[in-house]
């Protein structure tokens, strides 16, 4: 094989690499993308919930108890 046919064949076997690379990382970013809207969907019910159930307490409200008297 000449030098020009054996470069051809790296730059074809680079380019097939590549593109699989490419194939699985768009994958992969579809995959977080799809996380996101999860973690989304349950930072929203979360939210709310929180909302319906206003804190009863001082210490629900992030009060801190007194220190105990020496």
């Amino acid at each position: 094989m000449t030098h020009t046919a054996e470069s051809r064949t790296d730059i074809a076997a680079a380019v097939v690499s590549l593109a699989a690379e490419a194939a699985e990382l768009e994958t992969r970013v579809n995959e977080l993308r799809q996380e996101l809207a999860n973690l989304k969907e349950r930072m929203k019910a979360v939210s709310t919930a929180l909302s319906q159930h206003p804190p009863t307490s001082e210490r629900a409200v992030g009060t801190r108890p007194s220190p105990p008297a020496a």
